[in-house]
């Protein structure tokens, strides 16, 4: 590649290439607070590649490639090469990696203890992470990501994997305006989810981020109607996170073991709520009662 980096975030060592300079000074710069070891073996390769050598120059069109690829997957323009390396980190993380049980979930800790948040893309879990981990006067809470939560299949305790936090439409204003706006990417406007913007965790969040948390509480968030919760049981915690684990299957009997131990001893409950403020409430509310 003619462009390249490394970025680490959590256990996940990246190299990324690029054919074009854009998408790798746009992650340097976003990721510019991370460590860095250049003399670590990559776990994950990432490519941004034009399929024909004009590409790079004639609408420049990215395409995503790998460790792993899926075939079919349409590419991005240049303008979104920010979002297509974003995208390449999530793909070879959610097909490729097996040293933890992955949940596609945010993670907020706290007194060494783990929230998780599992949900359906626009269910919120990200925008409530991101308002937990800003939270002033006392909140104390630890980002821990909103992509990937990673579960050790051995002890059970939630790994960090704070990458860049991906803000979506009505969410980056919300953010943005609690936030220092050094710590806010570029906005990439009209993508195939709607506006995007990035938020740089604060630097204690990516310090911290290989110290494990032990699941505390689960909670799976529904953006919109009345606020309300509902205790959720064993049965269907368990078939939800195995919706959201990319390699449960993969991982086979160890997953198995490291799902159930993981609904038995976390209590759940599902919530809804129609604006962030009464969704952060709940969150507040039911953390409190899970401390007792």
């Amino acid at each position: 590649m003619r462009h390249r980096t490394r970025i680490a975030v959590g256990p996940v060592q990246f190299r990324i290439g690029s054919d074009w300079a854009e998408p790798v000074a746009a992650l340097e710069s976003l990721y510019a607070g991370y460590p860095r070891d250049e003399m670590r073996p990559a776990d994950a390769t990432v490519r941004l590649f034009a399929a024909r050598p004009w590409r790079r120059w004639l609408r420049p069109s990215v395409h995503i490639g790998g460790d792993f690829v899926v075939p079919d997957a349409l590419p991005l323009p240049l303008s979104m090469g920010l979002l297509a390396a974003e995208m390449g980190m999530n793909l070879q993380v959610a097909l490729g990696w097996r040293r933890h049980m992955l949940l596609h979930a945010s993670a907020v800790a706290k007194d060494g203890r783990a929230l998780i948040m599992s949900g359906e893309s626009g269910s919120g879990k990200s925008t409530l992470a991101a308002l937990l981990g800003e939270k002033e006067g006392g909140g104390d809470w630890r980002l821990m990501g909103d992509e990937f939560t990673l579960i050790d299949p051995a002890g059970g305790d939630a790994f960090a994997f704070p990458r860049a936090v991906s803000l979506k439409n009505e969410a980056i204003a919300e953010v943005a305006a609690r936030v220092d706006a050094a710590r806010l990417g570029p906005l990439l406007a009209g993508t195939p989810k709607g506006d995007i913007r990035h938020l740089i965790p604060r630097p204690e969040a990516i310090a911290a981020m290989h110290e494990p948390a032990r699941p505390a509480l689960l909670l799976f968030p529904r953006f919109g109607g009345e606020a309300g919760i509902e205790p959720m049981g064993e049965g269907e915690a368990f078939v939800r996170l195995t919706e959201a684990s990319t390699n449960y299957v993969a991982l086979g009997e160890a997953g198995f073991a490291a799902m159930t131990r993981l609904v038995r001893e976390t209590p759940a409950f599902g919530i809804t709520y129609p604006d962030s403020a009464a969704g952060v409430a709940l969150v507040e509310r039911l953390w409190a009662e899970a401390a007792r």
